[in-house]
């Protein structure tokens, strides 16, 4: 079993930025790849960001390009999304999630954060 706790997050106005924080624990939590969704009410939940354990080559859903980033530390096994530019349409509830293989799609991964609420203030 591989646990996720998210922090960060809350309200901030338009351009501004934020960090989130993802911390892994349990079993071989080092070696998954790491990603972050985001899902606004009454839209299905979407990839923002994700990155092999390696932390190389990360991906990035179009709408976040050059705004936000994904980084981890594998010593502290913790994933970061360093939010800038922030809009209000980046308004949503994010979770980060962890599977054995980096996937875009929801169901490529097995476990998930709790999530918790952006609000971009426009």
């Amino acid at each position: 079993q591989v646990q996720l706790v998210e922090s960060g997050g809350g309200l901030v106005q338009t351009g501004g930025s934020l960090r989130r924080s993802c911390a892994a624990s349990g079993r071989i939590a080092s070696t998954y790849s790491m990603a972050w969704f985001r899902q606004a009410p009454g839209s299905e939940r979407e990839s923002v960001a994700a990155l092999p354990w390696s932390g190389v080559y990360a991906n990035y859903a179009s709408f976040v390009k050059g705004r936000f980033t994904i980084s981890r530390d594998n010593a502290k096994n913790t994933v970061y999304l360093q939010m800038n530019s922030l809009k209000a349409e980046d308004t949503a509830t994010y979770y980060c999630a962890a599977a054995p293989n980096m996937g875009v799609r929801r169901n490529d991964y097995n476990y998930w954060g709790q999530g918790t609420q952006v609000t971009v203030d426009s």
